[in-house]
């Protein structure tokens, strides 16, 4: 019989963090330790390895804050990671154990965002169905809008006029390292006067992981007369491109900025990405639709995908059990 055991995450864990992370199959580099610390002083971690005879198993990216968990409230989304040789009934036991460990320190809950699978690279719903043995509450589905470029959707004329436009006025697309212009010049301005917010990175910050994460942060502007009129902050994993932060300037509807800086990036930025992710078109804790954001993605050839969030108690884990024929 395996035996499991689990200990919080130290610095001395980073090699053995990482090395698992790149390997996993349900992982992107936002759980890479150097992506997950930038903002360390905000969160106070408490992520979690899970060793199955003395080989780590499973990692949980985790924060704590009083006496319940969260998987990583700093990132976009989180899991019970994975790594590609994990089975089903072996993995329970590496959660089982997760939770008994957790209620013995004085934790009372979990409350775990699945990571959505479309950014998996195989099979990986053995945490949805724990959640389901464990009786855990749904207490947030999201609705993402998502490209399957093996299934794409032709953009619709008002995208494609968009476009056309852009063409004329004469813009130009780059993928380039000018983060600082276009927050500067565009994002922040933009995120202040229509949300009075500012963006979840600063520039210092989106520009030390973009040198730490190079091939997965780039930056691609549109300009217009060498003048930045629009750009997009995008991130990459192994199966999906996402535009972390999209915005133009005030021209963007009459020269079609943002139109030429999607199609760029859906069809023509890197064609070994099967999915589009343009984020959650969802609100008010998933319980309200954005309809506008909504008809804009499905113009562009979008179509939906959840994302959940469940609490889980961890005193489950004395009943929690597999019924095995």
């Amino acid at each position: 019989m395996s035996n499991y055991r689990v200990e919080k995450y130290t610095p001395k864990h980073h090699l053995a963090w990482d090395t698992f992370i790149a390997g996993a199959k349900n992982a992107t580099f936002l759980f890479a330790r150097d992506f997950m610390e930038y903002h360390s002083d905000r969160f106070t971690d408490y992520s979690l390895l899970v060793y199955k005879d003395e080989q780590l198993y499973a990692v949980l990216p985790a924060n704590i804050i009083g006496n319940k968990l969260y998987s990583h409230k700093g990132l976009t989304y989180g899991s019970f990671v994975l790594s590609e040789k994990a089975k089903l009934l072996y993995t329970f036991e590496a959660f089982k154990a997760l939770l008994t460990f957790l209620h013995h320190q004085s934790i009372s809950t979990v409350e775990l965002r699945n990571i959505p699978t479309f950014y998996n690279t195989m099979p990986s719903d053995e945490l949805s169905y724990f959640l389901f043995k464990a009786h855990a509450t749904l207490i947030k589905r999201d609705a993402l809008m998502v490209i399957d470029t093996t299934h794409k959707i032709k953009f619709q004329k008002n995208r494609r006029e968009g476009i056309n436009k852009a063409k004329r006025s004469g813009l130009t697309i780059a993928v380039d390292d000018n983060f600082e212009g276009f927050w500067n010049e565009i994002l922040i301005p933009n995120l202040q006067k229509k949300h009075g917010i500012a963006p979840v990175h600063s520039l210092e910050e989106i520009q030390t992981l973009a040198a730490k994460f190079p091939d997965n942060i780039k930056q691609v502007n549109v300009y217009k007369d060498n003048v930045l009129v629009a750009g997009t902050t995008v991130f990459l994993t192994k199966t999906t491109i996402h535009p972390q932060y999209v915005s133009g300037n005030s021209d963007k509807n009459a020269h079609g900025s943002l139109d030429l800086a999607y199609d760029y990036i859906i069809n023509h930025f890197d064609d070994s990405k099967r999915y589009f992710d343009f984020n959650i078109s969802s609100e008010q804790n998933g319980e309200a639709l954005n309809s506008g954001l909504i008809f804009w993605k499905e113009s562009c050839g979008a179509r939906t995908y959840v994302a959940d969030n469940y609490l889980i108690d961890t005193a489950c884990y004395k009943t929690l059990d597999l019924h095995i024929l």
